[in-house]
């Protein structure tokens, strides 16, 4: 971690001046900082940390409901057979769109499936499609819920809490 003094450049120091005096001046035109990225070529760093992509929702992004991960938008299965495989989910979720990734996550004592899958779309529509005609539907004898990995709820307002005293 590195601890940086940024001086102010339109200070002007006289060498004339009282020792005291200018290292005053000097002390009020001076910013310390803290932590990473303030080293050697920290400015360029910091330009680029506040020129981050950020994830848009297009019109209405402050709207409640479904919303897209950094890559694509993500179904997230419940009540998936401990036995289902990839195979199984990549045949019944193809049917409606082109599937960029699928997770399943494995119990390490059982080796079996958790009961949860993660299915990612690259469009609203093709996701959407599948979470309306595979909600409720079987896989393996059992039945599956689907719905959206991610969603927006309504924005939280601290004022609005009350004090529990």
């Amino acid at each position: 971690m590195a601890d940086v003094l940024d001086i102010d450049d339109s200070v002007e120091l006289d060498v004339d001046e009282e020792g005291d005096q200018s290292v005053i001046r000097l002390k009020d035109k001076v910013t310390k900082r803290k932590g990473r990225g303030f080293g050697s070529g920290g400015s360029q760093r910091s330009d680029k940390v506040r020129n981050y992509e950020t994830v848009d929702g297009g019109e209405g992004s402050d709207a409640m409901g479904p919303q897209k991960s950094v890559e694509g938008w993500i179904l997230f299965i419940t009540s998936v057979h401990e036995e289902a495989s990839d195979e199984d989910l990549n045949e019944k979720f193809s049917e409606y769109g082109v599937i960029k990734n699928i997770n399943l996550n494995l119990d390490r004592r059982t080796g079996f499936l958790k009961g949860y899958a993660l299915v990612e779309y690259a469009t609203f529509e093709e996701a959407d499609s599948a979470r309306r005609a595979l909600d409720g539907s079987d896989i393996l004898g059992q039945a599956i819920s689907v719905d959206w990995c991610f969603v927006k709820g309504p924005k939280k307002n601290k004022r609005s809490r009350k004090s529990k005293h």
